[in-house]
């Protein structure tokens, strides 16, 4: 038997994107907080920006599941050891309950209802029910017997109109005996500040502890807490799912080196926080560092990673931060592996074009130039085989990861990186460049394929 079970589990998902799961999500987690539950978030899919806000909600670190990039033994691993000491734990899904690639990865396509499915934790929909009424019990009922592996432990009725909307609403659930824990009246205080690559990042949000307690006071009225807590149920592991035994056992992406500087501020914050999490149990120290703030890397690193993150929004800031620029070009001067991803890649490159056409010299570091005044949007999963050895593996590793951007290539020039395909197989231009001890990638590395 597997001594550490972990917290039992539920899934916040929805028939389709836009219907208020984050919101949602951020307001159960504060208002549980705030009755002093010991909350573990979760997020389904390669979102790093949810996450952030689920931290400053709960408390604690949120971790993706993936079930297209990551395989049954993490998945396992991150639900039960990440969730210790924690009395329930709530994950956030994505787009509708059963999207996701159009080819499946390591245990299923990445849809939220994989993870239902994986791990046994019941799904709580959220339904927008603006302009229905029975149509809603409807759309419920057919999400609850698409698949048998999927249980709907319940509905919230989100956005509804008034109270004689959800008098008309509320019978058809009754008819077809699932449970409503509560509805939420539309109201402005719910809606959070967006971006081009979704929500404003919770780091750049001065009211965001003001907003999450909004959140929760909302929540707190309309919902039976109660109830949610008693729906969720232990995650499916110990024997069950293979590899879920040990942390150490399950560290696939191993760590860049030993004493690695880590740039994390507003122009680069987005980073798997199951990155950090496997790099610290393997044994290395993260140094922290803002490129922002004019701050070189660490001159005693032995790896420097440049997470992705808004460079465009900062490009004249970091392209004045000359301290910074001089301590990338030291370590490289003595070969220390320097690793950029998306974001980090572009500022590794010589320049960037932002929205406006502005033109910014970037560290110069590898042969590439971006510009975002011609928005291209780049989304999708990718299978990665690397062509020389790097801070993601040795040559001929298979990683995969997530690209999402506006970014357009210019030019690139140096060695290619990657072969790159997407989640169907279709090949993908984009192959990373490498200069050096110095490469880059526009995907976020989520894990890599077993040997």
């Amino acid at each position: 038997m597997n001594p550490h079970p972990g917290a039992p589990g539920l899934i916040i998902a929805a028939p389709r994107s836009g219907a208020g799961k984050t919101t949602v999500t951020l307001g159960l987690l504060r208002a549980l907080r705030r009755r002093g539950c010991v909350v573990q978030p979760f997020k389904c899919g390669p979102d790093y920006i949810d996450p952030a806000f689920h931290e400053v909600a709960a408390g604690r670190p949120s971790f993706n599941l993936d079930s297209w990039a990551m395989d049954e033994g993490l998945i396992a691993n991150l639900a039960t050891k990440a969730s210790t000491g924690a009395d329930i734990s709530i994950a956030e899904g994505l787009m509708g309950l059963f999207d996701g690639a159009a080819a499946r990865g390591q245990c299923g396509t990445g849809a939220t209802a994989d993870l239902a499915a994986l791990l046994g934790w019941p799904v709580v929909l959220v339904l927008d029910v603006t302009g229905q009424t029975e149509t809603a019990a409807a759309v419920a009922l057919g999400c609850a017997r698409y698949s048998d592996g999927v249980d709907v432990a319940g509905v919230i009725l989100n956005r509804v109109a008034s109270d004689r909307h959800f008098s008309l609403v509320a019978p058809a659930f009754d008819r077809i005996k699932m449970r409503v824990f509560g509805a939420i009246l539309r109201e402005d205080r719910l809606v959070l500040p967006e971006r081009h690559l979704g929500l404003v990042h919770a780091l750049e949000i001065t009211t965001i502890d003001y907003r999450m307690d909004a959140l929760a006071d909302v929540i707190d009225a309309a919902i039976d807490l109660g109830a949610i807590r008693q729906s969720a149920r232990p995650p499916r592991v110990a024997m069950e799912i293979p590899g879920a035994q040990s942390d150490r056992a399950r560290s696939q992406l191993q760590p860049p080196g030993q004493r690695i500087a880590l740039a994390q501020d507003r122009a680069f914050s987005f980073i798997y926080p199951h990155i950090l999490r496997q790099w610290r149990l393997a044994g290395a120290e993260i140094i922290p560092f803002s490129p922002l703030a004019d701050e070189a890397p660490d001159a005693a690193a032995d790896a420097v990673w440049l997470p992705g993150g808004y460079p465009e929004l900062h490009a004249g800031t970091l392209a004045s931060a000359h301290g910074f620029r001089r301590g990338l070009h030291a370590l490289a001067r003595r070969s220390v592996p320097v690793h950029g991803e998306c974001g980090g890649y572009m500022v590794l490159g010589r320049g960037l074009e932002d929205a406006d056409g502005n033109k910014h010299e970037m560290a110069g570091l590898l042969g590439l130039e971006t510009s975002f005044s011609k928005r291209k949007l780049h989304l999708g999963y990718r299978r990665a085989r690397l062509r020389a050895a790097c801070p993601l593996g040795a040559a001929g590793t298979e990683v995969l990861g997530h690209e999402f951007h506006y970014a357009s290539t210019v030019s690139v020039s140096g060695d290619p990186l990657v072969d790159c395909r997407d989640a169907a197989g279709g090949e993908v231009s984009e192959h990373g460049a490498r200069q050096g001890s110095i490469t880059g990638t526009f995907f976020h590395v989520i894990d890599r394929v077993p040997l």
